[in-house]
């Protein structure tokens, strides 16, 4: 079964001469446990695609369904609450909160949502992702390669069934940005999460199960390598 169907989807900025097609007649699916890499320019509708995705934005047509749900056929309230249990945001400026630690970072998408955080869960995140000697550090007491772990721990803690990466080795060196990619295929196999990833890094894309490539709004399938 497909987790994500993505249906003729379009997004139209402006009107008449000025209105710029950012997605056109976009379709694809991804079945459960994928990790996806999405490349293309900059100003390629690549970005927009992924905020439909996570229901950031509101296409002009087609629909985008995860695990069968039409995320935008949902009223505001319900789609907020399904959005906070069933996808995880990844991006590329960390976004962490400065005045709160490593492991209170990573709880926070739970406390959020009034619920007791798994501590074995946590400890576990912890390991996988190389911060048990950093659970009480500050964000600014990280390096890049280790707030973008703490992002990643932060997307994975409320066991999405989604995980979107939008540049999330942008502003770190290729050893980190290596480590990264590495960090989120573990996740993918290890708790059969579904990843999508934007990478304007070709390289780094090729290590994804499959790569779609956009470009001026419209999407192709690059299959299992970056070409």
């Amino acid at each position: 079964m497909n987790l994500l169907e993505v249906n003729n989807l379009s997004k139209i900025y402006g009107t008449g001469e000025t209105a710029v097609n950012a997605l056109k007649k976009v379709n694809f699916s991804i079945p459960k446990g994928e990790f996806v890499a999405v490349v293309g320019e900059s100003g390629s509708g690549k970005s927009t695609l992924l905020n439909m995705i996570g229901a950031l934005d509101t296409p002009t047509l087609g629909k985008v369904l995860i695990d069968g749900n039409d995320i935008f056929n949902m009223k505001d309230d319900k789609l907020t609450i399904f959005r906070r249990r069933n996808i995880g945001f990844i991006f590329q400026s960390y976004n962490l909160i400065p005045e709160l630690n490593v492991e209170q970072n990573i709880k926070f998408p739970i406390l959020l949502d009034y619920k007791k955080p798994d501590q074995s869960y946590v400890e576990e995140i912890l390991t996988v992702l190389s911060l048990k000697d950093r659970r009480n550090h500050l964000p600014r007491q990280l390096s890049g390669g280790q707030q973008q772990r703490v992002a990643i721990g932060r997307a994975l803690i409320t066991r999405p069934m989604l995980i979107l990466a939008d540049e999330p080795t942008g502003n770190l060196d290729s050893q980190n940005s290596s480590e990264v990619i590495s960090l989120l295929k573990t996740a993918a196999k290890r708790y059969q999460q579904t990843i999508i990833m934007i990478t304007h890094n070709r390289s780094l894309a090729s290590a994804a199960d499959r790569v779609l490539q956009v470009s001026d709004g419209v999407l192709s399938d690059l299959g299992g390598y970056a070409q």
